[in-house]
């Protein structure tokens, strides 16, 4: 049932680099581990992995997601990979806005390479109707040199529909992907970030980008329930997303701007 070709390493550099654009200088793939973004947060902190390193496996056995809950799927179901981003001088402002071009590249990339149409729920989900395909978790970590990000992206490709971890995630199969091939859902994928990160870092205009990501986000218009810890959330209609990519709600209270919290989709 499985797609369980491997990612080929050189194969996965020779597509990501065809276009002339240089961002992953390193790409490494790991048949498992228990989670790339830990791996590559301490090869960050080490020194042994710089910017534009690339962790990639079929397997991880301790795979996290936001506010620690466990990501999992069996051998070869699903396709995890790291990104090291070191990106210097750049404004601490614009820092906000790297786990969100993370999914608008993960929704586009996923998209050009299995033709399967995928929305965002803010901040970087990536949905398939009410599903979830694809999650997204960025982490800030210390590296010689200088601050740097670890974003790490989770993409079921193989799940069938009782090895889903919850009811409403989907996988690529179970959304009719015409392939599932790992190596070509990863290159889309980083050259769809490439681009994106390339624009973020030299050519940023917020309001440009935010309208960019309002094209792709299922969250604004919807009635949503906003869990920022525990018990706490907060009921609206999602109306934008500023120049900082926060999500902006109309409450009972009036609007509120939410920089992180879990969204959920009320009917």
């Amino acid at each position: 049932m499985y797609d369980t070709d491997p990612v080929d390493a050189e194969r996965l550099r020779e597509l990501v680099v065809e276009d002339g654009r240089r961002l992953w200088q390193q790409i490494e793939v790991v048949s498992q581990t228990g989670s790339t973004n830990a791996d590559l947060a301490r090869a960050a902190a080490a020194g042994s992995a710089g910017h534009g390193s690339v962790l990639l496996t079929t397997y991880q056995s301790s795979g996290r997601g936001r506010l620690d809950r466990t990501w999992s799927a069996p051998p070869g179901a699903s396709l995890a990979m790291s990104l090291l981003l070191v990106p210097g001088d750049v404004a601490w402002q614009r820092w906000t806005w790297l786990p969100l071009i993370c999914g608008m590249a993960a929704s586009e990339g996923i998209r050009r390479a299995t033709g399967v149409a995928t929305t965002l729920k803010w901040p970087n989900d990536v949905m398939v109707g009410d599903r979830k395909l694809s999650g997204i978790l960025a982490e800030q970590v210390s590296t010689p040199s200088g601050p740097g990000c670890v974003i790490g992206i989770g993409i079921n490709t193989d799940l069938t529909e009782d090895q889903l971890p919850v009811p409403w995630a989907t996988s690529l199969l179970l959304a009719g992907a015409s392939t599932r091939n790992k190596t070509t859902v990863a290159a889309t994928v980083l050259r769809a970030f490439g681009l994106l990160y390339e624009n973020w870092q030299q050519d940023f205009d917020a309001e440009a980008l935010s309208r960019a990501y309002i094209t792709r986000c299922a969250t604004i218009g919807r009635q949503v329930r906003v869990v920022l810890s525990g018990e706490d959330s907060v009921t609206g209609r999602a109306e934008a997303i500023d120049n900082d990519g926060r999500l902006v709600v109309r409450t009972a209270n009036g609007r509120q701007v939410f920089g992180a919290g879990d969204v959920i989709h009320l009917r």
